[in-house]
């Protein structure tokens, strides 16, 4: 479960550092665009991160 939080983290972090880079202008804007893929990979981590909190730890 922990590694799950990791990646939600990374995922998070990607996109901050992305959107610091943009607003220091140090990326083109085509690249923002992509943020929604970024945005859709955080929405699957978390409803995985759901779907896992009631789950036994041994199947």
């Amino acid at each position: 479960m922990l590694k799950n939080y990791k990646s939600y983290g990374s995922v998070c972090e990607l996109e901050t550092q992305i959107l610091s880079a943009g607003d220091l202008g140090l990326i083109e804007k085509g690249v923002l665009g992509r943020l929604k893929d970024i945005a859709e990979i955080e929405r699957m981590l978390k409803a995985l991160i759901e779907s896992l909190k009631n789950k036994p730890l041994n199947p």
